[in-house]
């Protein structure tokens, strides 16, 4: 049987010990402030239910050029049809980055349900019907993402060109989209000076905890002046500083404004 003074000490010893290195251990654990709703209706404009769909298409080298013009045939129409719900926010050719690949994003004013009206009109359609089975012999592969848009962010209005486009990517850790928003609530200020952006996303469906960053330049030397100015902005350093360790991975593309893009 263990008793007697010296065990008593050697445990209160251990117990002391114990409380130290939970102590310690919890230096480093990130502490969750618990909440009652979903995260994208603490991060989006809950006045307004807009859906984003954000389209990458990766075309056959050769078909580029054709890719190109049937989307001008049949997209600049749909986004002015009011019977359907949606509107083309830009469309554009990847310069760099991604080579031979086209982005398109659409908004759905309404959300799923504007979505889903869309959709079933568009199958109705047998113009789209069409150029879909003509755009599929153009294709290597497709996917899209569906997007809110951060409550921070300009909505994307159409703009007078020409601008090239850049949308940066970031694959953030799980759980960490709080965060972002929280910090990058602050950050947008520092990038307004020029007017340069554009819009702000993160993901619903597809790939998930994905923020999508879209902003205009003149050409890639104001892009890079640009950018440096914002370091010259008290504040922009913490953010990138905290920020950074949020993202498994970020992805860049230089894109071209498509002739039927509203963001020319």
């Amino acid at each position: 049987e263990l008793t007697g003074p010296s065990f008593e000490i050697g445990l209160a010893v251990s117990s002391t010990r114990y409380k130290e290195d939970s102590w310690f251990k919890s230096l480093f654990v990130r502490k969750v402030d618990p909440r009652k709703d979903a995260h994208a209706n603490l991060l989006t404009k809950n006045e307004e239910s807009n859906l984003y769909k954000i389209q990458f298409h990766n075309v056959k080298p050769e078909c580029l050029d054709a890719y190109n013009k049937i989307c001008e045939e049949i997209l600049p129409a749909i986004h002015a049809d009011k019977y359907y719900p949606c509107e083309l926010v830009g469309t554009w050719n990847t310069w760099y980055g991604e080579q031979d690949q086209a982005v398109h994003l659409w908004r759905y004013r309404g959300g799923y349900p504007a979505l889903t009206e869309v959709m079933t009109k568009l199958r109705e359609n047998k113009e789209f019907v069409e150029y879909r089975k003509e755009r599929g012999k153009m294709l290597l592969s497709r996917r899209n993402q569906l997007l809110l848009e951060f409550s921070f962010w300009n909505e994307p209005v159409p703009r007078e060109g020409p601008n090239i486009y850049e949308l940066r990517s970031y694959q953030l850790r799980p759980g960490t989209m709080i965060e972002w928003g929280n910090y990058w609530a602050r950050a947008i200020g520092y990038r307004q000076h020029n007017s340069e952006a554009v819009g702000g996303f993160f993901s619903q469906i597809g790939n998930l905890y994905m923020v999508h960053h879209l902003w205009a330049y003149k050409d890639l030397q104001s892009r890079e002046n640009t950018r440096n100015a914002a370091w010259q902005h008290e504040g922009w350093d913490e953010v990138v500083y905290y920020t950074v360790p949020l993202i498994q991975h970020m992805d860049s593309r230089i894109m071209i404004p498509t002739k039927a893009s509203p963001l020319k």
